[in-house]
Parts: C-alpha cells; structure tokens; sequence
C-alpha cells in the first residue's frame, strides 16, 4: 500500500547530513515534530517545528532521560491505520498521526573505546531512541523508520524519485535497516556487561563483503570483518574467500615467531619456512622445503621486504605476499604481475581475535585462539640422552609449526627450516610416513633433523620409524598410557626426547 509521508518526527545525536533531508521534507510540506537540539537545528534552517512537548504536555524530565516515552509519541507511530478501533482511539486522545521516524542512537560504542568513565558509558544507553526504532520498525506497514545517518542517502532518494510516496515494500526495506542498527546496539551493550564472556553468544555484523564465491565456484561467499583495519593493499585483484583463509593462517603462524622468518603456506599449512638472518635468505630456505607446492601459494614475512628478497621472490608465481613493509625498489619488482595481491599488515593484534567461532550442525563453537606457546624452560627431558642446544632450538622452532599443521600433524625440522611435515592424517604413522616420504622427495638428509608430534604417541612405532629415517631428537605432548614405550625405544637407539604436556590439535 503506497502511503504518503506528512507527519515526521525527527530526533537525532549526530545533525550532519540531516539538512537536506530536512530540506526535502519541507519543500513536500511535511509537518515536524521534534526534541531539544534537532528542533533548535530544525528552527535554526527556518523551518517550524513543534515540540514533543507540546504535543505530549509533559516536559522533558530526568536530565533528558525522558523525552519521547509518552503514549501521545508511541500512539501516534503504532496505531494501524487500518484498525478501527485504533482510529476511535487516536480520535479520542487527540493523537496525531506519525508517517516518518528519523532516529539516531547515543554513541555508546565509541564512548566505551574512548575508555570514558562507567557514568558516562551508562548514560549513553539510549532508551527513547531504542524504543521510537522498534516502534516504527514494527508498525512498517504504516511509518517509515530511519534508525542511522547511514540510511539518510537512501531515504533522499525515495523523497526526491517519489516525491513524499512510499510504498510498503519500502518502508519493509527500512524496517530490517532499523532492526539491524538496534539488534548491533543492543549486543554492544550486552558484551560491555558481559564480564565472563561466557554466559550467551552475541555476534552482530552490519555488512557482509560480497565475495566472487565461496571455496569453490558454485559457493556463493561473504565476508564479515574489517578487513582494511588490519591490512593495506597495496596491489593485486579482489582477495577471494579461499586467500582469506590462507591469510589468517599465515597471520597466525607468523605472529609466534620473533626472529626473521618467512613462510609459504598452501591450504593453511605451510610447505615451507625458515628462520634466517635476511628475508631473502630465508625465502631460499622456505622454498627448498618444496618448491613444487609453493607455485601459487601465501608468502609471508615478518620484516620489511628488501630490493634483494623481491627478487628472489617475483621467480615464482605466488597468490598473495605479506610484510609488515616493503622497500620502494621490491614494489617496483613485485608490481610487475598484476594480479599478485600485495599486502601491509598494519596490526596482527586485530587480526586474530582472541575467540575463534566455527559452524555445527545448527549451532556454533567457539574457542579460545590457542596461543600457547612453548620454551626451553618448558621442555622435560624424559630420555638418557639430553638434547643439544640447537636441538633444542629446532624442537621448539617445529613444535610452532605443528601448532598450526592440521592433525594428525608431524614435522620434521633442521637448523630452523621446515624439512617436510605429514598434515590431516587418519594416523600418526601415515602423517610421519607422509613427512619423510616428502623429505626423501626433494633430497634432504634427516640426519640430525628434529621431529614433533602435535599429540601423543599411543604407540612406539613412530619413534622407531623416526629414527631409522635419522631423527635424532624428538617434541612431544605426552601423556599416553603407553609414553614408557616410547621413551624406552628411544633410549634403546640414542635419541632424545622431550615432552610439552600441551597438545596442539588443529581440525
């Protein structure tokens, strides 16, 4: 049913961009209603306004807490025009009729990032506008409902194309526009209260990122983030749902290394990494760990990306390169393919989030982000034989790497460079056959190379086959029944073994 606007009542926080819809409005002779400072702004352009005050008879009380709260107002928006005994009533109390609501609501979110004090985050709660929003928004049929300054371009246009005219599958489009202002509102104030961080799940993004398609070309994808506060790009064609995913996991793998590192990862795992004096210098190590993989993977570095690694790095064909920082000279090289998407990583602390969210059945999980972290002083030797130091070394250096493999996950590691890894195995004996299969492959030797398990061995079995292949210390969780076979099998060859005590499953 097509309906035309005459009665509109405006009350806003922010005024900017409002003076042209105002402007509108009253070039269509819409009468106003209005509060405080939107009907000083209102009267200050010329045009009349009356008060909600003088319709209601009752002044604005309690510091302004309550304004709009007044059956007069709420009549006015709810009452269906097509009810007869609405109409006797809105006859009967003298309730004049509202067509249009235009709201904004406190700026409580940004008054809690200002770290303003409890009173004033509590005073930002919005009560009359939450309440004027789901009014409207409820009675759609009747009254349109502008809940936020980013819905007055599209209100502008249906008063200028329409002329006052609107029709109900408009006022329905605005309607979900208000829904989806006050139900991010509402969770905002949830989570600030929300101390534990466990009692419900609230999760609110107001717009999705059309993607080209999902995982695969039939898939339709989106993405719900702010992509560009954590990344600038600086070249390179529209990121798609599958480079997303390799972004945040080369972002998590990186941001547990300190040293120079650099990482290729295809699928979320990496197939190669090293850590190395120069960014170019460990390119060179990462790929030798496969450099077959590596043809159109994720690179990814922790220091800024010189002439001499771009080089290096523009004679393979990669999807997307990572840095915090790239010299002007690397750009020049890495700009010569057009689609290679370059990126700055301007803050890891954004990208990874402390709570991870993932879809079941016809619910959710939601987990802590696995952070652990092991170091030396961490480590229990359960063997004869001690590790040496850059044994050590290597152990931990894998067991970050095993930390973000898919399990059933097992790497092998040698002066700070991936040497092979078994991912997403049914067994722990396939994904270390799998490891050395691959190492084999592409000539290293595994003589004083390193293995870590991301869970326990159950049985001795891999321990033997590690060291028939040359592994000569060995990272673990522990705590299987059977972890004395395993620690007997290595004293019986020479090889040491540490535990963790902290399993790093990855599905």
């Amino acid at each position: 049913m097509s309906q035309k606007i005459q009665t509109a009542l405006i009350s806003v926080y922010h005024k900017d961009g409002l003076e042209e819809i105002l402007q509108e409005l009253n070039n269509l002779r819409v009468k106003f209603i209005s509060t405080g400072g939107t009907r000083e702004f209102i009267e200050s352009l010329g045009y009349e306004c009356e008060g909600v005050e003088e319709v209601t008879g009752y002044p604005s009380i309690l510091g302004g807490r309550v304004k709009t709260l007044h059956p007069k107002i709420f009549g006015g928006i709810l009452y269906r025009r097509e009810n007869e005994s609405d109409k006797k009533q809105v006859k009967a109390y003298d309730i004049p009729s509202i067509d249009l609501v235009v709201v904004d609501l406190y700026p409580f979110e940004q008054t809690v990032a200002a770290g303003s004090s409890e009173e004033e985050i509590i005073e930002k709660i919005d009560i009359g506008g939450i309440s004027l929003i789901r009014g409207a928004a409820k009675n759609y049929k009747n009254v349109l409902i502008v809940a936020s300054r980013n819905q007055y371009k599209p209100l502008f246009n249906l008063l200028t194309d329409k002329g006052g005219e609107t029709s109900e599958e408009d006022r329905r489009w605005f309607a979900r526009e208000a829904f989806k202002v006050s139900s991010g509102y509402d969770a905002a104030i949830f989570h600030y209260f929300d101390d534990d961080q466990n009692s419900a799940l609230r999760v609110v993004c107001d717009e999705g990122k059309q993607l080209r398609y999902g995982e695969n070309p039939h898939q339709k994808g989106l993405f719900y983030g702010d992509f560009d506060q954590i990344f600038d790009q600086l070249h390179g064609k529209e990121i798609s749902y599958n480079n997303l995913l390799d972004i945040d996991a080369a972002i998590a793998l990186i941001a547990d290394f300190d040293e120079t590192t650099l990482a290729i990862l295809k699928h979320n795992n990496a197939c190669g990494i090293a850590c190395r004096p120069t960014v170019r210098e460990a390119w060179e190590a990462a790929l030798a760990a496969d450099p077959v993989s590596a043809f159109g993977g994720i690179v990814v570095t922790n220091r800024t990306v010189d002439r001499a690694a771009a080089e290096a790095i523009n004679s393979i064909f990669f999807e997307v390169l990572i840095a915090p920082d790239y010299d002007k000279e690397a750009l020049d090289i890495l700009f010569q393919k057009k689609n290679r998407i370059i990126l700055v990583l301007k803050s890891a602390e954004h990208a990874l989030q402390p709570l991870q969210y993932r879809s079941v059945l016809n619910g959710m999980l939601v987990q802590n982000r696995n952070v652990s972290l092991q170091s030396a002083g961490d480590l229990q030797v359960v063997t004869d034989k001690t590790p040496t130091d850059a044994e050590i070394e290597d152990l931990l250096f894998a067991n970050i790497l095993v930390k973000h493999t898919k399990s059933n996950a097992i790497v092998l590691a040698k002066n700070k460079q991936l040497i092979a890894s078994g991912t997403g195995q049914t067994s722990r004996v396939d994904a270390l056959n799998q490891a050395i299969e691959k190492a084999g492959h592409f000539q290293f030797d595994l003589h004083g190379a390193v293995m870590a398990s991301d869970a326990y061995f159950p049985f001795a079995d891999s321990v033997e086959i590690a060291h028939k292949a040359g592994i000569t210390a060995v990272i673990q969780p522990g705590g299987s029944i059977r972890d004395g076979e395993s620690i007997e099998t290595c004293n019986r060859n020479g090889v040491a073994m540490v535990t963790t005590g902290v399993r790093h499953f990855k599905h």
